[in-house]
């Protein structure tokens, strides 16, 4: 069973051309800022605290992302620490083009950590 079929979307992006690379497909790091995106969006669900991305887990692309596809950002949580929050963010892309395939692009887990106003860490829950 494909793991994304439960979840919604965090966020679902088409794909413009002023995001292409030189190969005329979407550039990374659009993709790895998206990831990072998603990711604080699931893991707003458990912290109000201030949150900052402190580390990205072997992001391999897997297939590329064509300009015109319709990107979905799965998110779900991994762990709660203490003071940090880890999410798994499951990259699909639905071709634009017919015969509108869905392929899966890339999978990260993030790992977001709570900052109290002096940007130490902090407990995740007040």
């Amino acid at each position: 069973m494909d793991q994304t079929a439960a979840l919604q979307p965090a966020i679902r992006v088409v794909m413009m051309p002023r995001d292409t690379n030189p190969l005329g497909t979407i550039f990374g790091g659009i993709i790895l800022s998206y990831i990072d995106q998603a990711g604080t969006v699931e893991a707003r669900r458990h912290s109000d605290r201030n949150l900052v991305t402190v580390a990205m887990h072997e992001v391999k692309f897997i297939a590329p992302v064509l300009v015109g596809d319709l990107v979905s950002f799965y998110a779900e949580t991994v762990r709660i620490g203490t003071t940090s929050i880890t999410v798994r963010v499951t990259v699909e892309a639905r071709r634009g083009i017919p015969p509108h395939d869905a392929v899966r692009v890339t999978q990260a887990e993030v790992v977001y950590v709570a900052i109290g106003r002096r940007g130490k860490p902090v407990r995740v829950r007040s």
